[in-house]
């Protein structure tokens, strides 16, 4: 039995499967809902329900209050539909002819980046372009149902192949897999691009880019289509990572230093073996270090949901307008049901 939800104001309607979110459903049927970490803890996802009843089958996420819940409001990454359902929520609009799409992959490369993380470069069929903006993402969709997403780390104007940034995650089924067993010309299926994770173009503020972990690959994108674009504005990027063996692609960025682009690379847990000289301690806090006042700039950060919390309350308190707040945040875990 599918139920019918029923979007407002737009009066557009789409069907969910049982077992699938409001948000997955939303996705397939190509309506772009607000979203970001898909694991219950950014808040980006939280919807208003004007009529029906949704459940938690993971439980209730700790990132809503039951005051938010008796009020009607719900998080529609994990919300699964027990009645047709009416929903207050507003699709986004993608620049450009992006539209999501699942495609058939092969993997054409395997390059370990570290030790706990592999590229992979997927191959996409040849019979029409996979248009994207730098800082979507793409899932992919494993047989058993399930689904694991990954940030594009390349941008449009150079996608020969989509690079992914796979972070080993101990218990990830696709992970454990990705560094133990898949081969090249491994054939897989995505849905994508999905996200509102990129650079807008009206934007002529300085950039603030800060990432955590793998984060690093959306911006990354975002970065290179930024200089691609000449774009005019100064760049500011800070990279925090444990220890300096995490900051895998070190080199590429340190080499597009110049006078209109700065690298900080931030280390919450140096070794002894890293022998370093630079920045220690949580990424957010060194970047209010540097900028305590954060009203004149545009703040892109991406990683894991505690330094995207931390950063937005402390950022909106340095200054930063919320609406000049783009993130991306998402959990390393083991795989999402589907």
């Amino acid at each position: 039995m599918t139920y019918k939800i029923n979007l407002q104001p737009s009066d557009e309607s789409f069907a969910a499967d049982p077992g699938e979110s409001v948000l997955e459903a939303a996705l397939r049927h190509g309506l772009n809902l607000p979203h970001s970490c898909r694991g219950g803890s950014c808040l980006s996802c939280r919807a208003r329900i004007l009529a029906g009843r949704v459940e938690y089958p993971r439980g209730f996420p700790a990132a809503l209050t039951e005051a938010e819940a008796s009020e009607g409001f719900a998080l529609l990454c994990q919300a699964r539909a027990l009645t047709d359902l009416q929903v207050e929520a507003r699709p986004l609009e993608v620049p450009g002819n992006v539209r999501i799409r699942r495609l058939p992959c092969r993997v054409q490369r395997l390059e370990r980046l570290s030790e706990d993380v592999m590229g992979l470069y997927l191959k996409l069929p040849g019979f029409e372009p996979f248009e994207y903006l730098a800082g979507q993402y793409v899932d992919i969709l494993l047989a058993d149902g399930r689904r694991r997403s990954f940030s594009i780390a390349n941008p449009p104007f150079d996608s020969e192949l989509l690079e992914l940034h796979v972070r080993r995650v101990t218990g990830g089924h696709f992970t454990e897999h990705v560094f133990e067993k898949m081969k090249e010309r491994a054939l897989l299926r995505l849905e994508g691009p999905l996200g509102q994770f990129y650079l807008r173009d009206d934007q002529q503020r300085p950039l603030l880019m800060m990432a955590g972990g793998t984060g690093y690959a959306p911006i990354k994108a975002i970065l290179r289509q930024a200089f691609q674009d000449d774009f005019a504005s100064p760049i500011h990027f800070y990279w925090g990572a444990r220890a300096a063996c995490d900051l895998y692609d070190r080199q590429t960025v340190e080499a597009w230093t110049s006078e209109r682009f700065a690298f900080v690379p931030v280390l919450s847990e140096p070794q002894a073996e890293d022998v370093w000289a630079g920045r220690t301690g949580w990424v957010h806090r060194a970047v209010l270090a540097d900028f305590p006042d954060l009203s004149g700039l545009d703040v892109y950060a991406a990683g894991p949901p505690a330094m995207i919390e931390a950063a937005r309350e402390e950022f909106l308190a340095a200054g930063l307008p919320k609406e000049r707040l783009f993130f991306d945040s998402f959990d390393y875990a083991a795989d999402s049901d589907d």
